[in-house]
């Protein structure tokens, strides 16, 4: 059994005709159909019905249908495997990353390595450290920006810490502040003072609440549930102050102030599956990433 055989015969499988088949192949009709049928001689059945002005798959031919597809698959990725080694001419990356690090460290890097190798695909998905720790895990991602340590309950995957990030308060342009005019917060400033907070299972609301409550109170939200592009949308009108990492508060025009010394901060790293080696490509751009922070 030969691959082009099994090519030829899901391209009659899913054209339901020998001559589309053999163009759609760059093959003449009648060499296409000599491969189909030394295919089953040696499968021992018939894989089609041939009748005048319709081709069916019999019983044996829609069995071997989905096995050939998937075989191709494989073949596909092994082609793509090696043309990585290649210099990297072709590939694919999946990265996860959280929103906040999608608007502020992921496009620069990304920039940097589409530049060095324009035919790699980049794939990037963004959300919640624990959705992207799923992920990861299951297969569906090469590489994630994490917020570690992980949940005791994480799955086991390897992690190098890329950079530890400030948090800084942003507020309203313009409107009130408990902070305003002063070069520096506590966390107990933010008592009973409304706060525009990210949506469950965000860690950027699990850092602040827990700040809050090691302080000795919980905080107070004028509004709740967003994503970063929101939180910034609902300061910018005037809802409520936000902890947000310092990069984004950089980029967002908002007014700015730092806490005070020992100041709050998250710990961002690199994670991949620790049973299987990530693609050179996802390698490449993980290096990439730590070369990067040095820059930061």
């Amino acid at each position: 059994m030969q691959l082009q055989q099994l090519r030829y015969f899901t391209a009659v499988a899913e054209t339901r005709h020998f001559t589309r088949a053999a163009e759609r192949e760059h093959v003449s009709q009648p060499s296409l159909s000599q491969q189909i049928k030394a295919l089953e001689r040696e499968l021992g059945a018939e894989l089609f019905h041939r009748a005048r002005g319709h081709i069916g798959l019999t019983d044996a031919g829609a069995a071997l249908l989905p096995l050939a597809r998937r075989i191709l698959a494989d073949t596909e990725t092994a082609r793509r495997e090696v043309q990585e080694v290649a210099q990297l001419r072709r590939g694919r990356v999946r990265l996860g990353a959280t929103p906040s690090l999608c608007a502020s460290l992921v496009p620069d890097v990304l920039r940097t390595f589409k530049d060095r190798y324009p035919g790699v695909d980049l794939l990037v998905h963004e959300g919640g450290s624990r959705d992207l720790v799923r992920l990861l895990a299951s297969g569906e991602l090469d590489l994630a920006l994490v917020i570690t340590p992980l949940q005791a309950d994480a799955p086991a995957l390897v992690t190098g810490e890329l950079l530890r990030e400030e948090l800084v308060l942003i507020s309203p342009p313009g409107g009130p502040s408990p902070v305003r005019g002063r070069r520096a917060a506590r966390v107990a400033d933010l008592r009973e003072v409304p706060l525009v907070m990210f949506r469950r299972g965000y860690d950027l609301r699990e850092l602040t609440v827990a700040a809050c409550q090691q302080a000795g109170f919980e905080p107070v939200f004028s509004v709740e549930g967003g994503e970063m592009d929101a939180v910034l949308g609902f300061v910018r009108a005037g809802l409520g102050v936000a902890v947000v990492p310092s990069m984004v508060a950089a980029r967002s025009g908002l007014p700015t102030t730092p806490f005070a010394a020992p100041g709050l901060h998250r710990t961002v790293s690199v994670a991949h599956r620790g049973d299987v080696s990530p693609p050179r490509a996802a390698r490449e751009l993980e290096r990439i990433l730590m070369t990067h922070r040095g820059g930061l």
